[in-house]
């Protein structure tokens, strides 16, 4: 089992930056693909950022904006985003999930790939 914590959430300006973490515990997360989703009000949850081990996936709409990146040593995984605009407010869940892919395959994009979710943290950009 793995338990995963997100914490780094909050109310910033449109234009500014925030960095969320995910903490594990349970297992290290080095033997898992980690992922970032988010999810606004009334919609469904979608696909942010994904670092599979040692490449890194990204959303259309976050790529050169977002950055996500991993501490094996502290167990964590992390989520910095830039250039905030308001279409980013959702609350932001971190995943992982132990089974491998190709990473042409997209599978790294899908909710079904993580078997594992932390409860998310909200995050809201006014603009």
């Amino acid at each position: 089992q793995v338990q995963l914590v997100e914490s780094g959430g909050g109310l910033v300006q449109a234009g500014g930056s925030l960095r969320l973490s995910c903490a594990a515990s349970g297992r290290f997360l080095s033997g898992y693909a980690m992922g970032w989703f988010r999810q606004a009000p009334g919609k469904e949850r979608e696909f942010v950022a994904a670092l599979p081990w040692s490449n890194t996936y990204y959303a259309d709409s976050v790529k050169g904006r977002f950055t996500i990146s991993r501490d094996n040593a502290k167990n964590t995984v992390y989520l910095q985003m830039n250039s905030l605009q308001s279409e980013d407010t959702a609350v932001y869940y971190c995943a992982a999930g132990a089974s491998r892919y190709s990473g042409a395959s997209g599978a790294y994009s899908r909710i079904a790939t993580y078997d594992y979710w932390g409860q998310g943290t909200q995050v809201t950009v006014s603009s």
